[in-house]
């Protein structure tokens, strides 16, 4: 339900409406929120939200504000930390509008159904087992799906480290099936945690599992794509070393891997800067520089046991992509440094 007519509100200070069962445990608000009417909170003139009967099984969790501001300089708290957490089981008719956005950064995890977020006027859709983040002082909304309403767990949160996660690019976070089953026992640790006491220990460890949350979401789910590319590219690179012997074409990697061509040179360029067969080439002449360095074979035997047949071509090609002969390489002070593409000369 959207919120059409705010003239029954006050505006300024903040009024938490509180049901009459709300109960306080170690100085936190627990709501249980069974069969109450709509509800209408003011936070600022310009959020407001509004309430169908409470969903069953709803939890949420305020942290007192005079308990936080009292550890918020430790390192290892004001770096994150959350002002609110909840879970809201199968919230039909769940809708927040905040014209302004608000200070905090707001994670949703919707665990079943679906819902849709709207972000600086874009729309996101949240399906099962996908997170999304709104930014802070970001104007947005979000509401539950009228056919399959969403269960969403929701955490508000702070602190220095927040700059450290791509939270702007308001990205849709699909977890592995392995994943999820962490997401929930970090939820859980989280909530257990907050029913805890106000010690600073206790704080300090809250600060920490919401750490575990954002870095399992941005730093490991988030990174799937890419971590895709990456095995793709590990895997490549693994063949080409055993394959330092030989003459490598792109046909024979591509099949190998069962990957396409074109794929292969778009996953190489973005994390070697250099094609395939070139970075191959590269890794050869590295080989190359160790065997000269460090055994007593000669100039020829190297290039033939890098798969080179003619040493001519392999002297010329060793020069381009070093900066001197393999003669002078092995007999020189000469140490090749391949991600600078120069050649060092020891002192």
């Amino acid at each position: 339900m959207r919120v059409e007519d705010s003239n029954a509100i006050q505006t300024g200070i903040l009024i938490p409406i509180l049901p009459p069962d709300t109960q306080k445990l170690n100085g936190l608000y627990l709501k249980n929120m069974d069969k109450i009417p709509p509800i209408w909170y003011h936070v600022d003139m310009e959020e407001f939200i509004t309430k169908q009967d409470g969903f069953k099984g709803e939890r949420i969790i305020v942290l007192p504000t005079e308990a936080l501001q009292e550890y918020l300089n430790h390192p290892m708290i004001r770096r994150l930390y959350l002002t609110d957490v909840g879970f809201f089981p199968l919230a039909r008719y769940h809708e927040r509008i905040r014209k302004e956005g608000i200070a905090e950064y707001i994670l949703l995890y919707c665990v079943e159904g679906s819902g849709d977020i709207w972000v600086n006027d874009s729309r996101y859709h949240l399906a099962k087992n996908e997170a999304f983040c709104i930014p802070s002082n970001h104007p947005h909304r979000y509401c539950a799906s009228r056919e399959q309403p969403w269960s969403i767990l929701w955490v508000h949160f702070k602190g220095e480290d927040t700059q450290y996660y791509p939270f702007e690019r308001c990205q849709v976070i699909k977890p592995t099936v392995a994943e999820e089953n962490r997401m929930m026992s970090l939820f859980d640790l989280l909530f257990s945690a907050l029913e805890d006491d106000y010690s600073l220990g206790n704080f300090i460890y809250i600060s920490q599992v919401l750490s575990l949350i954002l870095a399992q979401l941005y730093q490991r789910c988030n990174a799937t794509a890419q971590n895709g590319q990456n095995k793709h590219l590990t895997y490549a690179i693994r063949y080409m070393y055993r394959h330092l012997h030989e003459n490598l074409t792109l046909t024979r990697l591509s099949d190998e891997l069962e990957l396409s061509k074109s794929y292969l040179n778009v996953i190489f360029q973005k994390y070697a800067h250099r094609a395939p067969l070139e970075f191959f080439v590269h890794l050869k002449m590295t080989e190359a520089c160790k065997m000269l360095k460090s055994t007593d074979l000669h100039v020829y035997e190297v290039a033939q046991q890098l798969g080179y047949a003619d040493p001519y071509y392999f002297s010329r090609l060793f020069k381009k992509v070093v900066g001197v002969a393999p003669k002078e390489y092995k007999n020189g002070n000469y140490f090749y440094h391949d991600d600078a593409k120069i050649v060092h000369q020891k002192e």
